[in-house]
């Protein structure tokens, strides 16, 4: 009998772990239906290219066929395995723009404005290069700058400076907007999850319980109190006045839900499903940043690729990695981007770069020979809205993803705005000079209709998803803004699925301020300020 039991051991879960376990007289449980993070490929930054064929860390979705995007399912990597996406993810240290999160107090309340973000934040995080009042040094979540960058991203930076976008040193900082290297979620040249970060200082806690391979297919209700969790055909108990924390993310949060009988009635009946609670938006809200990439061959080695050469430069970085945690293999391989206007009429920037110093295809399933580079470009703020619905009652068979990706006419314009500039970014002078041809588009494809017809053809996700247990303060959201699941008791969900809005950068970060946030609320921690 556990007083909390919390599904998921992802980024949320981590931290909700990690507080909730701090009283050594309250029992907690979690529960992950991943293995232990110990691939060596996730403490190795540069191994999350190959993290993606792996399904045993990883749950390998894919959508159903997309309308706008040509009918393509597209694969969607979520993290399985302690510390969820943040054990997989491209480690980028990303908090949003302060607006995003004036946002979400109008949708959730004071508690949820940027005074009170902004504090969180800073609060987790333990920064090893920056000092100044925008960081902290002395948080759990170590963030660091890269210790080895390639020159590649380097020359992407001096290019977006050639563009007059300007250097910004700091995204976290004064500013958003401009072009430069990220930092990450590293230390000492490796990948620091949620679970190292969160879990690793307390898994020796003896009130704190941690279950791996077990996967949860349904919450326990007497009436409408959640009493405990199903998994491999027994229930988890918990103590009376506990509580059930979903931190499963955007898509398994709202399919444990609708195998719950909470969610759309008839979405419910079409499955057989008894209705516990008619939850018309759980599932619904998806939102997700839709991406396009401009790639490049190039005439030097200075990209990491793989060529005649691979195999001496591959051992020169192993030895670097294991001896001094230093050199290639360090790489989070996004290394540089950055954050501008798809044109002079947007109040803050729309779009975010991803700069790879590689070639990159189909989410690095497939290898690319040779050296080249790869520029990614994303809309912050698509309006199109998707769902997840369940393919049938089995809690083994996944969810089906509807992302609706481009089906609001709005979007596909801000796409092709953001190319044109991405290609203008390729061909300035610091990135031309080293540039030997670009192969995606191609040179051949000018026109506007070409261009989006080639974004139909090759957009995929730049893995947010965010939105489907809606946080709000309005009768018709999945969660109110304590994060507790309307219609029933002794239940919430604490994961990027209820965020009210999407975030204008990456979601990590942001998700495990979610769970900092609604812990304090749950052990009664004053939420009104920074």
């Amino acid at each position: 009998m556990f007083d909390y039991i919390i599904v998921g051991a992802g980024s949320a879960g981590c931290v909700m772990a990690n507080r909730l376990s701090a009283n050594p007289d309250t029992r907690v449980c979690l529960i992950e239906a991943g293995t232990r993070d110990r691939n060596p490929l996730i403490h190795m930054p540069l191994g999350l290219a190959l993290l993606a064929r792996s399904k045993k860390v990883n749950w390998a979705y894919d959508t159903a066929p997309e309308a706008a995007l040509n009918n393509r399912h597209l694969y969607w990597p979520r993290g399985k395995t302690l510390g969820g996406s943040s054990s997989i993810n491209a480690m980028i240290y990303a908090r949003g723009h302060p607006a995003d999160y004036d946002g979400w107090a109008t949708a959730a309340g004071p508690a949820w404005g940027w005074d009170r973000v902004r504090g969180l934040l800073l609060r987790m995080e333990g920064n090893t290069a920056l000092t100044d009042a925008h960081h902290n040094t002395t948080g759990p979540l170590a963030v660091s700058n890269l210790r080895d960058v390639n020159p590649m991203s380097r020359a992407f930076v001096q290019a977006g400076v050639e563009c007059q976008f300007p250097e910004n040193l700091d995204f976290n900082g004064e500013s958003q907007d401009g072009v430069g290297i990220y930092q990450v979620t590293q230390r000492d040249g490796k990948r620091f999850s949620a679970a190292r970060a969160f879990l690793d200082p307390v898994r020796d806690r003896p009130n704190l319980t941690i279950e791996t391979g077990a996967q949860v297919e349904r919450i326990v209700f007497e009436g409408r109190h959640a009493v405990g969790v199903e998994l491999q055909g027994r229930v988890v108990r918990l103590n009376a006045g506990g509580e059930v924390i979903l931190s499963g993310g955007a898509v398994n949060s709202p399919q444990i839900l609708m195998l719950s009988g909470i969610g759309p009635a008839a979405e419910l009946a079409r499955h057989g499903i008894p209705l516990l609670h008619d939850a018309a938006e759980v599932g619904e809200n998806l939102a997700d940043h839709l991406d396009i990439t401009v790639m490049s061959t190039t005439k030097g080695r200075e990209p990491i690729g793989v060529a005649p050469s691979f195999l001496p430069r591959a051992l020169k970085a192993a030895w670097n990695f294991v001896t001094k945690h230093t050199g290639e293999l360090t790489s989070n391989v996004a290394e540089a981007g950055g954050f501008v206007k798809s044109d002079p009429s947007q109040t803050r920037p729309n779009l975010q770069f991803h700069f790879l110093p590689a070639l990159l295809r189909d989410h690095g399933r497939q290898i690319s020979w040779g050296y080249g580079v790869t520029l990614h470009v994303c809309d912050l703020f698509p309006k199109s809205r998707g769902r997840i619905r369940l393919s049938s009652n089995d809690p083994m068979a996944p969810a089906v993803i509807e992302a609706n990706y481009l089906t609001h006419p709005d979007d596909i314009a801000v796409m092709l705005k953001g190319l044109r500039i991405a290609r203008r970014v390729m061909a300035a002078p610091a990135l031309a000079s080293l540039i030997k041809a670009e192969v995606a588009p191609g040179e051949a494809l000018q026109l506007d209709e070409d261009l989006i017809a080639d974004i139909r053809a090759r957009a995929e996700t730049i893995y947010h998803p965010v939105g489907t247990c809606r946080m709000g303060q309005d009768a018709a959201s999945v969660v109110d803004p304590q994060a507790r699941v309307r219609g029933v008791v002794g239940l919430r969900v604490v994961d990027a699925s209820i965020m009210p809005a999407i975030i204008a950068g990456n979601t990590n970060a942001p998700t495990m301020m979610i769970a900092e946030n609604v812990a304090d609320m749950m052990l009664s921690v004053n939420t009104t300020g920074g």
